[in-house]
């Protein structure tokens, strides 16, 4: 291959290439549970992408499925922004597990309206946050498409929460979840470079974090 297309394809975090991944060049980063790093095709949550999680109410341990991602995110220093979340975040909880709380930036609805996802963007694209949580009242696939490009061009990884599931959706990753007896139901519905409609199960209760 040509030398400049090769440095245009490895330096350009919008372009994905199916051999990198066979050759375990592309990793990702791990979720914390190792059920779920290895039904994920970059071994782990995806790097500069959008991810869609799709659970039928809050509280049933959506968010418990983050908390090694948001330590990850706060120990190093890097913000972890959450955007019009359905309840204010239970910091003592938050503290306990070991995140920097100095490095977590709440923006409550009330303050937000409904700008959720235009602020959404603005934060992913801003190169200064690790991660930027959402709970969009819409979500429609042309914004979705947006965010997944401001996630790729700030070098971001951008989550949404939803409760209904659409036919489709351009984000990097989507999961649906499922409360189980014995834990935490996690059905793959899309992942870029892998197979969908995998299914793992994480053992665990949801702690009091909202």
């Amino acid at each position: 291959m040509n030398k400049t297309l090769e440095e245009i394809l490895q330096n350009n975090p919008a372009i994905w290439r199916a051999g990198e991944i066979a050759k375990g060049k592309q990793k990702g980063l791990a979720t914390g549970f190792s059920e779920l790093d290895a039904v994920l095709p970059d071994d782990g949550w995806p790097l500069n992408a959008l991810i869609e999680i799709i659970t039928p109410r809050w509280g049933l341990g959506e968010l418990k499925l983050l908390l090694p991602l948001l330590l990850h995110t706060t120990k190093n220093s890097h913000c972890a922004v959450w955007i019009s979340p359905p309840y204010v975040p239970y910091a003592p909880a938050l503290h306990q597990y070991g995140v920097a709380l100095e490095n977590m930036i709440v923006m409550p609805d009330e303050t937000i309206g409904e700008h959720c996802l235009w602020v959404l963007e603005k934060v992913l694209r801003t190169q200064a946050c690790g991660v930027a949580i959402a709970w969009p009242k819409q979500l429609p696939e042309k914004s979705i498409r947006r965010l997944q490009l401001a996630a790729e061009q700030g070098r971001s990884l951008g989550i949404v929460f939803r409760n209904r599931e659409a036919k489709s959706s351009p984000a990097a990753l989507r999961i649906r979840l499922t409360p189980l007896k014995a834990g935490l139901q996690i059905d793959i519905l899309k992942a870029r470079g892998g197979s969908r409609f995998q299914r793992v199960v994480i053992p665990f209760n949801p702690p009091f974090i909202y």
